[in-house]
């Protein structure tokens, strides 16, 4: 609160100021106007508020406990029913945060991503390069310029360009399908007792995840690929 420590006027004797008032907690006080009292309803007439306190005579509104609902008018067709309406929203959509892949490549050279091993969503998300996602990652193709180094990619969808991109510097793109509760699995494992099994695409995304051009996880292509990945670690081993 604000308070005063100015040295008050004697009356008389040609307003010589009296000494300054001493600070303590006996003197401390407002400014005046510093504190407002507050309006007080229906004290009578002569307050300005009195009678009827400013609520007029009868009505819903001047009955006590009296509400009205925001967008009520009265019982009539309401201004937001009466208005045309435009569009829809999708209520299964799967918005995807997209990740360019120079954007990608810069990551990897300041050594906030290691190109050596294959880079899932979880390390996208924590290294930082994309923000907080709900259902995946989308690769786009912008700045594939700056891509030279081979990565090994998984994400959840890929466009064309970015595929071309990265298969064109030695590296491969595999799109992986995630639930909600998978992803928040794979993201954050410490808060599972037991990891929940991935569960296959529903029949809208299965066309997606199992073709050879969008490189899902369940086509053909890929599926080839790993299988001779394993028979080559086989081999070496043996």
């Amino acid at each position: 609160r604000a308070f005063s420590t100015e040295a008050p006027v004697s009356p008389g004797s040609n307003d010589l100021p009296l000494p300054p008032r001493i600070l303590a907690l006996n003197t401390l006080r407002d400014n005046p106007g510093a504190r407002k009292q507050k309006r007080r309803k229906g004290r009578g007439v002569g307050s300005g508020r009195g009678k009827t306190a400013g609520r007029g005579h009868k009505g819903q509104k001047s009955r006590s406990g009296s509400h009205v609902a925001v967008g009520f008018e009265g019982g009539q067709t309401p201004l937001h029913k009466r208005i045309p309406k435009r569009g829809f929203r999708n209520r299964f959509a799967r918005p995807m945060n997209p990740l360019n892949v120079g954007r990608l490549s810069q990551y990897v050279a300041s050594g906030r991503l290691d190109a050596a091993a294959p880079i899932t969503l979880k390390e996208l998300a924590d290294s930082g390069v994309v923000g907080r996602f709900e259902h995946g990652v989308k690769l786009l193709g912008d700045g594939a310029e700056a891509l030279t180094v081979p990565l090994h990619l998984e994400v959840s969808q890929a466009s064309a360009s970015a595929i071309a991109a990265v298969e064109a510097a030695g590296g491969s793109v595999t799109t992986v399908y995630h639930s909600r509760l998978a992803l928040r699995a794979l993201l954050k494992p410490h808060k599972f007792d037991v990891l929940p099994k991935s569960p296959r695409p529903p029949p809208k995304l299965m066309d997606y995840y199992t073709s050879d051009e969008n490189r899902g996880y369940l086509s053909q292509r890929v599926q080839l690929a790993k299988a001779r990945a394993a028979l080559a670690d086989a081999g070496a081993e043996a």
